[in-house]
């Protein structure tokens, strides 16, 4: 399966306009945003669990990092509610459930093999939240004020993913849970929508797609 697997192209996924995908296990929906691979994959996704519904116990041998978007997420490190951000690194492993049910943006099979830092911050605060930094990449959440210009540094690609508020970019609106890819050498010019807007953002990364 490859969905969105061209690396120097610009790619912008819509929440509103993108369809759930029932996966393996019941009441776990995904909306895949890219993905190369089929089950065992390098992905990038939202995913939807109804409350009481579990994932079977598995090894992330690639690593897996998310962002807890909605409800609470669970697994036998703890109770991980919304606006918590956790790296699993690669030969990490659990058994992913939740209770009251949860939404997640999760990216998996995408850390270099010898990385095993472990990461469990919650992206509550003022301005910018500075989340994980490495030599090859930087993940933050920044807030942007109502109708500020922004200006991100995108040479070594760009994720753009919006919390709240919105922003235009690219003659575009991004709104809650809108996703943007810009490719290596590309360039990130917005404008905050009239409510300002939270977004998490993951640079520096994609270098290596192409």
């Amino acid at each position: 399966m490859r969905i969105n697997a061209d690396f120097t192209k610009r790619v912008a996924v819509h929440f509103d306009e993108t369809e759930w995908v029932q996966s393996p296990a019941a009441g776990v929906e995904r909306k895949m945003l890219d993905r190369i691979g089929e089950e065992v994959a390098r992905a990038t996704t939202i995913v939807r669990f109804a409350p009481g519904s579990a994932f079977a116990a598995h090894t992330h041998d690639g690593g897996e990092e998310y962002l807890v978007l909605d409800g609470v997420f669970q697994d036998e490190l703890g109770d991980f509610p919304t606006g918590m951000y956790v790296r699993n690194p690669p030969t990490s492993s659990h058994t992913p459930a939740t209770e009251p049910g949860a939404t997640i943006l999760v990216k998996l099979h995408q850390f270099d093999p010898d990385d095993r830092t472990e990461v469990r911050q919650p992206i509550a605060g003022e301005g910018r939240v500075d989340l994980h930094r490495d030599a090859v990449e930087e993940v933050r959440v920044e807030r942007w004020a109502a109708g500020e210009a922004v200006q991100v540094d995108a040479d070594g690609g760009l994720e753009v993913f919006v919390l709240s508020g919105s922003y235009a970019e690219g003659g575009e609106t991004f709104g809650k849970w809108d996703w943007l890819r810009v490719p290596p050498k590309g360039a990130f010019q917005a404008a905050a929508g009239p409510d300002g807007a939270e977004v998490w953002v993951k640079s520096g990364h994609l270098s290596q797609m192409i």
